[in-house]
């Protein structure tokens, strides 16, 4: 948990959802998210001093489908949105890097979506040949992150799990006396 965020005061944040993506060059202002196995792209010209986030839940969408079947939970969209939204506020593709968070593999009883979502996205940073400056992926920790799109610094903070001890269950008082059968 974020004990001091980054920005002190009044700065504004603006929580990225899971299938969505936000760009600003907006000095002051916070992109906040928190992740499972989920992940956050989090890129940033820093020399036009523009970034952004997105948060996607699945790398991409099942065998079968077709490209114009993308949404908003697809990392293969999201992807290209949030650097659509870059470029239109002045970023150039060739200056951008990234940092990456999440893909953890929360249950070990399902498939390692946190893996394949993680290695997703390196995949598709390489063939865009956007640098990749930090990544914390992988593990079965949540994570919070921080990110500042206008000078590219970002934090994550890995949420520990907490386990609740169950309360004492209250027994009712043994039955006395005779059973009577009809």
């Amino acid at each position: 948990m974020f004990h001091q965020p980054i920005l002190k005061g009044d700065a504004r944040r603006i929580t990225v959802m899971q299938g969505q993506a936000r760009a600003s060059n907006e000095a002051g202002l916070s992109l906040t998210t928190v992740l499972g196995s989920c992940i956050a792209c989090c890129l940033f010209d820093p020399l036009a001093g523009v970034g952004g986030m997105n948060h996607f839940l699945l790398a991409e969408p099942p065998q079968g489908r077709g490209a114009g079947e993308l949404d908003e939970n697809y990392g293969a969209y999201l992807m290209e949105v949030l650097i659509n939204q870059m470029l239109g506020l002045g970023a150039s593709k060739g200056r951008m890097k990234a940092h990456l968070y999440g893909g953890a593999n929360m249950h070990r009883a399902m498939l390692k979506i946190g893996t394949i979502n993680g290695q997703f996205a390196q995949s598709f940073l390489e063939r865009e040949r956007i640098p990749v400056v930090h990544a914390d992926l992988g593990g079965s920790a949540a994570r919070r992150v921080e990110f500042l799109p206008a000078l590219g610094k970002a934090r994550c903070r890995s949420v520990a799990a907490e386990v609740v001890a169950p309360e004492p269950v209250q027994r009712a008082p043994r039955a006395t006396g005779d059973v009577e059968l009809f």
